[in-house]
């Protein structure tokens, strides 16, 4: 019996990696409904690549942050839009009020502690070192931290270890 495993024709790991992105367009999209107001505790790190095809960062932020930075959405956002394609948010930074656009594609984490929930994305990007980033300071230093992932958490990951 040959145990090699034939390359599929049918592309799996991006229809996967699409449907679970419209996961996290649908959450933000129901927030923007709702007036931009979160429910409950729920809260969401956003991590995406800044180098990303479609990613609108101010130029001191991408100085900042050239590969890959977290936002939070908890409690000081505005002008929150979702579309098709990725969503639009008002944040500040160091007390500089900034507007990023994010296609859902740049997106490579998104968690909710509240509930212990994340998604894991690989991005489209030519490959290329992390470079080390500092931590996200786009929300008040007195809102409540979200506990670390440990076990039995819901982080779903995929890596389909896709050849090239």
């Amino acid at each position: 019996m040959d145990e090699t495993i034939a390359d599929s024709l049918i592309p799996y790991d991006e229809i996967v990696q699409e449907a679970l992105r419209a996961v996290v367009g649908r959450v933000l999209g129901q927030v923007a409904v709702s007036g931009g107001s979160l429910p409950g505790n729920h809260h969401f790190y956003i991590t995406f690549k800044t180098a990303a095809a479609g990613v609108e960062i101010p130029p001191h932020l991408r100085a900042r942050f050239p590969d890959e930075m977290t936002i939070v959405l908890q409690n000081k956002f505005w002008d929150l839009k979702v579309g098709e394609d990725g969503f639009s948010v008002g944040l500040t930074f160091n007390q500089v009020p900034s507007t990023l656009v994010v296609p859902f594609a740049a997106i490579t984490a998104f968690v909710d502690p509240a509930v212990d929930f994340g998604l894991q994305f690989q991005a489209d990007l030519p490959d290329a070192p992390a470079e080390p980033h500092d931590p996200a300071e786009n929300d008040s230093p007195e809102a409540p931290r979200g506990q670390p992932l440990g076990d039995g958490s819901n982080v779903v990951a995929v890596d389909f270890g896709r050849k090239k």
